[in-house]
């Protein structure tokens, strides 16, 4: 039986990252290394499957940006299209991961594996991860049962569903987890075992492409002492909404609460999450809640939910519950 054929889209980050000394893990310059570079350093990459490599882009992550999210999901779904394509992996810095990740799992019109990867140490450091993270998101994308789980994340020998990825760590490995679900899978040796199925409509099932406008959503978390002044600037960055991070479940002080009901009663659409990384956030009288979204997250979904041309509380609400 011939192997899958996939293609490898870099987009830079610290797996490509180039220190000078091997004992530098965070002094190091992010995207320095090519695709080409980046591969060489996988032995029995060719193994799991027939490689295409591409070189999308050559960025920290910390500066991704929406019209990045666009033109890569643009690109992705070209490939995707092709009926020479079996599945994508795309490398891409661990800083942003989680919003790429969940961006291109609501835009995406594919059942096909997309897999992405990062790395915690640059590729020049001792113990670098990239090499055998990267071998495991190709094993994973290669796996018959990758197809239809919409995007997954694969990194420390763990695969996780997209909607649920989070980053919890600044500096070790094993920096994501999925605190609301767990892991999707698990990946070693060349082994992949399944273990879970994402539970809410994604990329063919969704409404949302790479071409659907993303609105300009901004995030404000409360703390205590928090000025409601930073919650009332926010129409003038010409935002059309606004998740409020708040403490707990996604509480707000009196005066925030105030703000933002304000704001909400003026048009703008307002929801809340959680600062806490996990739990639910229910709706709460005119502020519809993010669910288990993050503050992050509940952006991304807000941008589209507002490009789509959603209108009112209810209709946000409904799109949080959906998806």
């Amino acid at each position: 039986m011939s192997l899958p054929r996939l293609c490898i889209v870099a987009t830079g980050g610290t797996i490509a990252g180039v220190g000078a000394r091997p004992q530098a893990t965070q002094a190091y310059a992010a995207a320095a290394l090519d695709v080409a570079g980046l591969c060489a350093t996988v032995p029995g990459l060719g193994e799991v499957a027939r490689i295409a490599a591409e070189q999308f882009a050559a960025i920290d992550s910390k500066n991704a940006t929406p019209a990045f999210w666009q033109s890569l999901a643009a690109r992705l779904q070209q490939l995707l299209d092709d009926p020479g394509v079996d599945g994508v992996v795309v490398t891409h810095g661990t800083d942003t991961l989680e919003e790429t990740a969940y961006y291109l799992h609501l835009v995406l019109k594919t059942d096909k594996p997309v897999v992405m990867v990062g790395a915690m140490r640059p590729a020049t450091a001792l113990s670098a991860d990239g090499p055998l993270n990267l071998l495991d998101a190709a094993t994973v994308a290669a796996a018959p049962g990758a197809a239809g789980r919409g995007v997954l994340v694969t990194l420390n020998h763990q695969i996780f569903g997209a909607r649920e990825v989070a980053k919890t760590n600044a500096n070790r490995p094993d920096a994501f987890a999925s605190p609301n679900a767990g892991a999707m899978g698990l990946v070693q040796d060349g082994r992949v075992t399944w273990l879970a199925r994402p539970e809410r409509p994604h990329t063919a099932s969704t409404p949302f492409t790479a071409a659907t406008p993303l609105a300009p959503v901004e995030v404000v978390a409360g703390y205590a002492g928090g000025s409601a002044a930073l919650i009332e600037a926010v129409p003038a960055t010409g935002a059309h909404g606004l998740v409020w991070a708040g403490p707990g479940n996604g509480s707000a002080s009196n005066e925030a609460l105030a703000a933002l009901e304000r704001l909400c009663g003026a048009g703008l659409a307002v929801v809340r999450a959680s600062r806490t990384g996990s739990g639910c956030v229910a709706a709460s009288g005119r502020l519809p809640g993010a669910g288990t979204l993050s503050p992050w997250k509940a952006r991304v979904l807000l941008m589209l939910v507002l490009g789509a041309g959603a209108e009112g509380t209810q209709a946000v609400q409904t799109a949080f519950d959906t998806y």
